[in-house]
């Protein structure tokens, strides 16, 4: 972690680096950050290539356009995105271009107000955290030895007139390489022999231009919204959560689409609304499309998910005779066992998914496709499909993700009670406490709560998951009540 003189911070979290524009993401610490990166691509090589991209949020395109000059004056050969460019589509050109990295402009599915920086290396996945450390590290090592004007225009990227000097680098389109990629994963086929009607949200992110063209491409109507840049997002943010997508569930009823599909700001996550307008948990689409994979693919593989997520993963793979591989929560966890060829799909509850042989980065847009696909060769809506696998299944599964806003005091106090490994909590016996991230406590009948503080966002995140609705409810509020009393 390292402090600039306005008190900033630069830490990267679960994925990358964010925080609140002029306050903490500021082109003082921008210059800071991008100086770091520099220094650790050419500690390994003396003439690396680096892709920097950027997604629709403001200043996206001057933050960018910094990080290139700081980047050749460190002898670095950049590649420019043109446009915004959607993350899963820089992780496939790292891939095909064997780049040495790239740096990505984006705060993903924060609100407008927040700006981020996701550092990439040559593997194309998230930096792993020795990586992010090292980052960090330097970059107080700067601090330490210029102090105050460490993050001036005079030491982080026009020293030397190099701004003058130095040209705007190779600028480069990743959309037709990308979705020439996406046509070979994906079964366009069945979606064009379906006549499946569908609705694409872009939330005035990235995904624009790429979820809605590669389906029209492959002859598939669509009726494509939110697709203009707008750098508020509309007032609701960029995220795919229930909330933001009511207006697509709309749009699906009223226009009688099977199936709504949207990205969020940079299209790393994939956001579902069934053919009655409701929303899909993320968790159930993991386990679907899993389940679908290995049918279809034949990929009798096991599947990857990280400890927030559903066991519904689990039970589906037992039901194939594969096991699953337990991350904490970070997609970089899960993109190594893609690199590795381990598994068939890896996934995360917050709406991330990859599969074999694709990026080791999450992707929104192939599993909105993948979501078409499946419900195209099913003929079923999502709903019915969910219901018949927990026939399959024989249970249930019925998770949930609160959010909880609580002062620096109550979530210290939280942490610390998560600390303890009670045998009783909640009047329920514990049969396991999981510390792979954060503290999860499973229960006798198979339910489970998690708490975890946020990589991304300054919250207290908790996760429950139990066999009805209700049951579901009932443990929110009893691990809620728990985490607020004194």
């Amino acid at each position: 972690m390292a402090t600039t003189e306005m008190g900033s911070v630069i830490k990267f979290g679960t994925s990358g680096w964010r925080g609140l524009i002029a306050e903490d993401f500021t082109f003082a610490n921008v210059r800071l950050a991008v100086r770091a990166i520099a220094e650790h691509l050419t500690e390994k090589k003396k003439r690396p290539t680096v892709l920097v991209g950027y997604d629709t949020r403001f200043y996206s395109e001057e933050f960018s356009a910094l990080a290139v000059r700081i980047l050749q004056e460190h002898g670095i050969h950049t590649l420019l995105c043109e446009t915004f460019t959607p993350t899963p589509a820089i992780a496939f050109e790292i891939q095909r271009r064997k780049l040495d990295g790239a740096i990505n402009f984006t705060a993903s599915h924060n609100p407008a107000q927040y700006h981020g920086l996701k550092f990439s290396s040559a593997d194309a996945g998230p930096a792993l955290p020795e990586v992010t450390k090292d980052i960090e590290a330097r970059v107080a090592r700067i601090l330490a030895k210029e102090g105050l004007s460490a993050g001036s225009e005079r030491h982080g990227g026009h020293a030397n007139g190099g701004h003058e000097k130095k040209g705007a680098g190779e600028r480069v389109n990743l959309k037709a390489e990308y979705l020439t990629r996406l046509s070979e994963l994906v079964r366009f086929e069945v979606i064009q022999r379906a006549k499946l009607k569908v609705v694409t949200d872009a939330l005035h992110g990235a995904g624009a231009g790429y979820l809605d063209k590669a389906l029209t491409d492959h002859g598939t109507a669509v009726t494509a919204r939110r697709t203009e840049r707008d750098c508020l997002f509309g007032g609701s943010g960029p995220d795919v959560d229930e909330k933001n997508l009511a207006p697509l569930g709309k749009v699906v009823k009223e226009t009688g689409a099977k199936v709504g599909l949207a990205t969020d700001g940079d299209a790393d996550r994939f956001g579902i609304v069934d053919g009655d307008g409701a929303w899909i948990q993320p968790n159930l689409v993991l386990a679907l499309v899993y389940d679908y994979l290995v049918e279809t693919r034949g990929w009798k593989m096991p599947a990857a998910r990280s400890v927030a997520t559903t066991q519904m993963v689990d039970a589906v793979a037992k039901s194939h005779g594969q096991t699953t591989y337990q991350t904490p929560v970070g997609f970089k966890y899960i993109g190594q066992l893609i690199r590795e060829d381990k598994i068939a799909l890896g996934g995360e509850e917050s709406a991330g998914l990859t599969i074999r042989g694709h990026v080791p980065e999450k992707d929104g847009i192939l599993a909105c496709l993948l979501v078409a696909e499946m419900t195209a060769a099913r003929g079923a809506s999502i709903g019915e499909q969910v219901r018949a696998m927990f026939k399959k299944l024989g249970h249930e599964f019925h998770p949930v993700r609160e959010n909880l806003h609580l002062s620096d005091e109550q979530k210290a106090n939280a942490i610390r009670k998560a600390a303890v490994d009670a045998t009783t909590l909640l009047g329920r016996k514990v049969v396991s406490v999981d510390r792979t991230d954060g503290a999860k406590f499973v229960f006798g009948d198979g339910s489970w709560m998690l708490l975890r503080l946020s990589g991304t966002e300054p919250l207290l995140r908790l996760y429950v998951e139990a066999d009805s609705e209700a049951a579901t409810a009932k443990l929110v509020k009893e691990a809620s009540d728990w985490i607020l009393k004194d």
